[in-house]
């Protein structure tokens, strides 16, 4: 299918199933999990049927194929009960909800992994919107193939997201970031861990990353999740499985819960995790090894997420999150914080995002990225800072992207940095032929400059690219004033924490001459 064919069929699925939702009794959040109950049963159906040929064709009526015939491919069995297109053709009188709630049944006792994770409760749906509903989703197995249905998938699940505002936020990253992370992280091979991880986008990106590579990503990966939300974890599991992966996925609240005993444990660290929460209880995390480095005296949580990823990282691990610009260049407790971080040696790439690339803030971000391998190694002593907010895709007003081209390009950068042969499949030569013409690593202003940990000492321990790569082409004009007040909110609340810090300073010391 044509890409413009794929857009539009992605645009009109939504647009359809939201109306849909706009003349029910449903609110986005009752509404997501049957529709994305659907979207599982129709994706499984398409990925069942595009191997149903090749399993069947070594089979024979004595000896049918199995369940474990198709996990093998990496592919859900889908009994018959649990095909939309059948469901979809049942009588006009029949129970159309039981019918789903069956096929839900049906298809969990096919595959042990889905147990208890798939939405229920299709006969509550209005049976006028249930059907609409199915006739819209029941074609598309022969109607899409491959990655087609994925992104109809995360479709769904970004377009959720958005509806439900903050909340939503919090279950779903989207995409180009995603992609991005994991072209700069490389997962080939081993243990990944998100202790974050929403609806679970971080592995699947990391699976096709691998499968990208010509390998199998159920034999490369393992992979390890803790989400807090209860209503979350289904749907990680639901992504996972929708893409063949099997996964330890575990409800926990990664601040005081660490189910899967992650200090030294992992081969890849990924995470978008929220930013500047506070209120946690760090009384209860006294002794920790998880926060080596020791606990923010600011009530902000922000370095304890990126000491949690630094501790969870083997010898040779690496780690790639999503952060508050704020982090970069936060004050006191978090600036010693980031300065043993810095002089670890295991502070590798950072890269000023854009505004205006989440659902649910504004702001724009910086992606860190930690190797701990490159300690003895010539990078030891220098981080490679990137500053990208000049480099994205306007898809509207209030929303942007990266195209597969400016993934591409980024990535090669950190490649031409590590030494790594560059990818050109996507189209990037020509950005990299503008930018590094020699095919090696040079510092370009405005977009990438190698700094030493000399430098980084002189700049006040700052890890925010901007100070480093000198002034980006950023379109000062084109700046949403409500973007610019988040920033200079986020701004008086870093500077409201040290006010705090400093003031407790103050009053320390003034009572100690007092009692001398």
């Amino acid at each position: 299918m044509k890409t413009t064919d794929l857009a539009k069929v992605r645009a009109t699925l939504w647009a359809a199933a939201d109306e849909l939702r706009a003349n029910s009794k449903l609110t986005p959040v009752q509404y997501r999990d049957p529709v994305l109950g659907l979207v599982f049963l129709a994706y499984a159906e398409n990925r069942f049927e595009a191997v149903r040929a090749e399993v069947e064709a070594d089979r024979s009526p004595r000896n049918p194929a199995q369940p474990a015939d198709y996990k093998a491919k990496s592919v859900l069995y889908v009994p018959h009960a649990s095909r939309l297109s059948r469901i979809v053709d049942l009588p006009e009188g029949d129970d159309i909800g039981k019918a789903v709630d069956e096929a839900i049944k049906a298809i969990e006792a096919a595959n042990p992994e889905l147990k208890d994770i798939l939405p229920r409760g299709y006969q509550k749906l209005e049976r006028a919107t249930l059907i609409e509903l199915l006739r819209l989703f029941a074609p598309l197995p022969t109607q899409l193939s491959g990655d087609a249905f994925g992104f109809i998938y995360e479709d769904f699940l970004s377009n959720f997201a958005a509806q439900e505002g903050k909340g939503g936020g919090e279950y779903f990253t989207p995409y180009s970031i995603v992609r991005l992370v994991v072209e700069i992280l490389e997962p080939f091979e081993g243990r990944v861990f998100d202790p974050a991880c929403g609806s679970g986008g971080m592995f699947v990106q990391c699976a096709k990353f691998v499968e990208r590579h010509h390998e199998s990503a159920s034999r490369k990966l393992s992979i390890y999740g803790a989400e807090k939300t209860d209503d979350t974890v289904p749907l990680a599991k639901m992504n996972l499985a929708l893409h063949g992966l099997s996964g330890d996925i575990r409800q926990a609240n990664s601040y005081y819960e660490d189910p899967h005993n992650a200090v030294g444990a992992f081969d890849y660290v990924m995470a978008n995790p929220p930013f500047n929460v506070d209120k946690v209880n760090k009384d209860k995390l006294a002794g920790d090894k998880r926060f080596p480095f020791g606990m923010p005296k600011a009530d902000n949580a922000n370095y304890l997420w990126i000491q949690e990823f630094y501790a969870a990282l083997a010898d040779t691990g690496r780690a790639g999150f999503v952060m508050a610009n704020s982090a970069a260049d936060a004050g006191h407790s978090e600036k010693e914080i980031r300065k043993q971080l810095v002089e670890s040696g295991a502070v590798d790439v950072m890269v000023a995002i854009s505004s205006n690339f989440f659902y649910t803030v504004t702001l724009p971000v910086t992606l860190w990225f930690l190797d701990r391998a490159k300690t003895g190694t010539s990078r030891e002593d220098t981080v490679l800072f990137i500053d990208a907010r000049h480099v994205f895709r306007q898809i509207d007003r209030a929303h942007r992207d990266f195209t597969a081209e400016q993934i591409e390009f980024l990535a090669n950068v950190v490649r031409l940095y590590r030494g790594e042969p560059i990818e050109t499949c996507d189209g990037s030569q020509a950005l990299l032929d503008e930018n590094f013409p020699d095919g090696t690593y040079v510092d370009v202003p405005g977009l990438c400059m190698l700094a030493t940990r000399a430098e980084i000492e002189a700049q006040g321990w700052s890890l925010n690219p901007g100070r480093y790569t000198g002034s980006a082409a950023v379109n000062v004009n084109d700046e949403d004033f409500a973007i610019k007040l988040e920033e200079l909110f986020e701004e008086f609340t870093r500077l409201s924490d040290e006010a705090v810090d400093l003031r407790a300073k103050v009053d320390a010391a003034v009572q100690g001459i007092r009692d001398a």
